[in-house]
């Protein structure tokens, strides 16, 4: 009984034998556009028609005409595409594969934290919920956060949420004291500043880079701080030729290729693991998305109300970032 039942459970479409191949017949089966951030896979990364971070990534998916988006990377990105994109099919390869981040910021905590903040301006980075983004007044990314805080009124009172690190480094670029929402990134908060000191040591030829969402200590050591689309582009500006890379791994796959013959060294983490890989970006894989794609599931919904709520701040975030 028990064996029956545990094949009735694992049944499902035959995979091609080329994947690759099978993808691309289905992308234009379903007049789809594939969408995957710099910390997925190198296979997906290789499939995908653009890749990018969040900001890069969000206004593809604004301006995309295909009728359907495969979104390779965590929930709260599909969740943003379907925030801009209502009447298209928003495929997610993998509905588990979620994020710290945004796990770390409960929308009625949050809401809490909000109403003993009266006549706060809401900034909140975009790895964050669709219910958070509906309770914010301007959404912003990594590479957009100095910016668009730098263009909210002096006297304006700010709560930055829900990541202290980022939030922490928009204080310091800007000079403005905000209130901030204790919450992080498990991976960019477990890279051991003594192993980078180390491997400094190690490789005294070799430039440290960061995201900012990463630790104080650890941003302390690097010589070049910014968003994933920023360190590469600076490591191919760079007439470095090695780096220590603190940030998710999956952006070296696209360091190697557009910047070829130079060295990229991952920052490691506090123990001995794979931390410094996003477990939940790594739940994605070309079979999930081959799946997805053939089985039109799971799909990304949201709520009418929670979606034109969460786009409002969203659309702020992608004017003021043209400004």
């Amino acid at each position: 009984m028990f064996t029956t039942a545990l094949l009735r459970r694992d049944q499902t479409p035959a995979l091609p034998h080329d994947l690759f191949e099978g993808i691309q017949v289905l992308k234009k089966e379903l007049n789809a556009v594939i969408l995957a951030h710099y910390y997925q896979d190198p296979d997906i990364q290789d499939v995908a028609d653009c890749i990018g971070d969040s900001l890069e990534l969000s206004r593809k998916a604004a301006s995309t005409s295909a009728d359907a988006i495969v979104f390779a990377g965590v929930h709260f990105m599909a969740e943003t595409a379907k925030i801009l994109n209502p009447d298209k099919l928003v495929l997610l390869p993998d509905l588990n594969a979620g994020c710290s981040l945004a796990d770390s910021c409960p929308p009625e905590a949050f809401a809490a934290f909000k109403a003993a903040h009266p006549g706060h301006i809401v900034v909140s980075y975009i790895n964050c919920s669709a219910a958070i983004k509906a309770m914010s007044d301007i959404i912003c990314t990594s590479s957009n956060a100095v910016k668009i805080v730098r263009q909210i009124p002096e006297d304006q009172p700010v709560i930055f949420a829900p990541d202290r690190n980022l939030g922490r480094y928009v204080m310091e670029q800007t000079g403005r004291e905000m209130v901030l929402w204790e919450g992080s990134c498990m991976v960019h908060e477990n890279f051991s500043e003594k192993k980078i000191v180390q491997l400094k040591i190690e490789h005294p030829e070799a430039v440290a880079i960061a995201h900012p969402e990463c630790e104080p200590p650890v941003l302390r050591h690097a010589s070049y701080i910014g968003s994933t689309s920023a360190l590469l582009k600076y490591v191919q500006a760079s007439p470095s030729k090695a780096f220590i890379v603190a940030t998710e791994p999956g952006i070296i796959h696209q360091m190697q290729k557009l910047a070829p013959g130079k060295h990229f060294i991952p920052a490691p983490p506090v123990s001995n693991c794979a931390c410094n890989e996003c477990p939940h970006m790594r739940l994605n894989t070309l079979e999930k998305l081959y799946l997805a794609m053939k089985n039109r599931s799971p799909e990304i919904t949201i709520p009418e109300e929670t979606r034109l709520a969460a786009l409002r701040p969203m659309q702020r975030m992608l004017e003021m970032s043209m400004a």
